[in-house]
């Protein structure tokens, strides 16, 4: 169906809208986008028009609210970035293998993926602010637990249930910008959540580190659970209801499953999720691995690894950047996403050929060199993943984000204990896994979504 005020070329507001006309008017936007012409409609370059009228308000504060998505987004790079400088210290600390500790990261992501395949299909019937606040709330009673936990079982427990909650703040973050923004605008939009989300990952782990200095692992959870904090109370005071409540979903479990196999049932939609999440995993193998890589292979203190992961999330940043400003809107997104897969690739390549000694003994330099391309890259992937797979539908916002945020957690979770199952001798696992997360990836956009062979529909409809 149409969206309230929304009107045709001539200026008519139609009454109903019929398939063929949705697939006409898509169509047209997808050859658009595929010949890089930034077309001045609706679809592709502006806010959408009808929103709550609560919601009205984030145009005119839509820098704040720009910083308080990225915040929310920023949840699982804060959650697991802060704390990796003291995975071998929470190995000492609780008596148990490395391979062992990493299971607090796999938990913390199973969480997020499950979570948000719950929290995404409510907010689709509840609207988003309710859900939402009410996960900040419990992620912050998890992350005080995290930091008392006695023993490596009750810290993982806690941890998966903090990862639970934080899934809100993705899954929601994702939805809200569906409710506003479309096509061209919404790639944009992402690119610049990138940017301030990228911070994160930038500052997280230089914060852990300074942690270290002067307490142990357990007060990386303090300074989590003052962050959680202050993001409950941005939420609160400035971020309004997007979700119109004639948009609601009156439905319970059955429509939002129902609404899960429709999405599913669209080939290019599941291709892009997949595409997204295997290069995810990619990007998670680095995350679960670089800290002994780094450290317990190259000796590398915990200073010094914080500031080369920073030094790789800042290319990151810079790259999603130049996507959302220069690319996106010139060159279609199929093509900036395809480089991406390839550099991806490539980089994989490259570090696992350094690994096996290929090119003799590889020092630190070639290797973080390899993982800062690697991390770059990821500007041009994710943005485009996520944007190519959410035009995909006008509704269902919240269980087509799930889906993706779901997939994505879930495959990074599955790599994660494989990067260690070596020991920690070595990187061979971590770059294994990084280059057939990257092939199974650019298989998955090749062969489900056919960029140069299809003309995209919304709703998961194809002509």
């Amino acid at each position: 169906m149409p969206e309230r005020g929304q009107t045709t070329r001539d200026g008519k507001r139609p009454r109903t809208e019929t398939a063929a006309e949705t697939a006409t008017e898509t169509t047209a936007a997808a050859a658009a986008t595929e010949t890089g012409a930034a077309a001045e409609t609706e679809t592709e370059t502006g806010v959408r028009k009808e929103v709550p009228g609560s919601a009205r308000s984030l145009r005119r504060t839509g820098l704040l609210v720009t910083f308080v998505l990225g915040g929310l987004t920023a949840t699982p790079p804060l959650a697991m970035d802060m704390y990796l400088p003291s995975l071998p210290e929470v190995t000492t600390s609780l008596h148990a293998p490395a391979a062992s500790v990493q299971l607090t990261l796999t938990a913390c992501l199973a969480g997020m993926a499950l979570g948000q395949l719950l929290i995404g299909p409510m907010s689709d019937r509840w609207g988003r602010r309710r859900p939402l606040l009410a996960g900040l709330a419990v992620y912050v009673v998890a992350t005080v637990l995290c930091g008392l936990a006695p023993s490596l079982e009750f810290l993982v427990a806690f941890r998966l249930v903090q990862g639970l909650a934080g899934s809100a703040g993705i899954v929601i973050a994702r939805a809200v910008v569906r409710d506003l923004y479309d096509g061209v605008a919404m790639a944009r939009f992402f690119s610049t959540l990138m940017l301030i989300s990228g911070v994160a990952p930038i500052i997280a782990p230089l914060i852990g580190g300074q942690i270290l200095r002067v307490t142990d692992w357990r007060g990386v959870f303090a300074v989590l659970t003052v962050v959680g904090i202050v993001l409950a109370v941005l939420v609160w005071f400035r971020l309004p209801e997007t979700l119109d409540p004639a948009d609601r979903h009156g439905g319970g479990v059955g429509e939002a499953l129902h609404s899960m196999r429709v999405l599913l049932a669209d080939r290019v939609f599941t291709g892009y999720v997949l595409a997204g999440g295997f290069a995810f995993a990619a990007l998670f193998a680095y995350i679960a691995a670089s800290p002994f890589v780094i450290q317990e292979i190259y000796g590398a203190s915990p200073q010094t690894f914080s500031l080369l992961f920073g030094v790789n999330s800042v290319g990151l940043v810079i790259v999603g950047q130049i996507n959302g400003k220069v690319l996106v809107g010139r060159v279609s997104m199929d093509k900036v996403l395809a480089l991406g897969l390839a550099v991806i690739t490539l980089a994989a390549t490259a570090l696992l050929l350094m690994a096996t000694g290929v090119f003799g003994e590889a020092g630190l330099f070639p290797v973080a060199a390899a993982l800062f391309v690697l991390m770059s890259a990821m500007g041009l992937a994710m943005p485009n993943t996520q944007t190519l797979a959410l035009m995909r539908t006008r509704h269902s916002a919240g269980a087509a984000s799930a889906l993706l945020g779901t997939t994505s957690f879930l495959i990074g979770a599955v790599a994660s204990p494989l990067v260690g199952i070596a020991g920690e001798d070595t990187a061979v696992p971590m770059a294994v896994v990084q280059l057939v997360a990257a092939l199974v990836s650019v298989g998955c956009f090749v062969g489900l979504c056919r960029p140069w062979n299809r003309r995209t529909t919304l709703e998961g409809a194809e002509s």
